[in-house]
């Protein structure tokens, strides 16, 4: 036997020894751009789902699919729900989180809170379960607006009891996602709170997170899921 024919059956033998590298728990992100991936010309903007990456230990995978932009509606008449629901492995779970842009009047994401945008959180829910995952579903974040007296405002109205109303209807695990922030945010102050938004030289934005405020609201996800035992809890540090 040559050389060649001995070497080539050691990278044989040693691909058939060697132990496989077990697969992860996928944890697929949905949402729009609070939560979703920012191109690096975009920095110091980030997602909160981009913030959950440094969370995980190693026996899961984080797929953020958010997209800027996005409501229930134009997820899936875009086939960007179709994309993930079509990857979801059993044991897989979806978080998914949307508001920001269902309430806008642009007829192509606009949904209304108690008929149209729930069917659509339904689906997403009803689909997931069909493939075997575990959807948790979200209120969306609390945008940084403040009164006079440096009260939040609440910007999100019906859409965040509409989505607890989904959560309860379809006995689906539930992440207030808006009241978590809103305690952070409000606790912070108009002032101080701004270390978490994307307040540069060129851009004053209170609705979009930076790097620090991705990290802190992930943080409050998985505090909050720690905090009722949720089976996801297993696959945080």
């Amino acid at each position: 036997m040559n050389f060649i024919k001995v070497f080539a059956l050691l990278i044989f033998t040693t691909a058939i020894l060697a132990p496989e590298k077990p697969a992860t728990t996928g944890i697929w992100m949905i949402g729009d751009s609070t939560m979703a991936p920012k191109s690096k010309n975009a920095f110091p903007e980030l997602g909160w789902g981009e913030g959950l990456r440094k969370l995980v230990n190693d026996k899961a995978t984080v797929h953020n699919h958010a997209v800027n932009g996005r409501s229930t509606l134009s997820f899936i008449n875009e086939n960007r729900w179709k994309a993930v629901c079509d990857s979801i492995k059993p044991g897989d779970y979806v978080i998914i989180q949307f508001g920001h842009n269902d309430q806008k009047p642009n007829p192509d994401r606009h949904t209304e809170p108690f008929t149209s945008y729930k069917d659509n959180l339904k689906k997403f829910i009803t689909e997931t379960r069909e493939h075997k995952g575990t959807p948790i579903l979200c209120s969306s974040i609390v945008r940084r607006h403040f009164d006079g007296k440096g009260n939040l405002i609440d910007s999100h109205g019906d859409y965040i009891k509409a989505a607890k109303e989904v959560a309860t209807e379809t006995k689906t695990m539930y992440v207030d996602m808006e009241s978590l922030t809103r305690n952070l945010v409000g606790g912070m102050g108009p002032k101080e709170s701004k270390s978490l938004f994307l307040f540069t030289d060129k851009k004053q934005d209170s609705t979009h997170l930076n790097v620090q405020g991705a990290e802190r609201v992930a943080k409050l996800f998985v505090d909050d899921c720690k905090k009722v035992k949720a089976p996801i809890a297993k696959l945080f540090k």
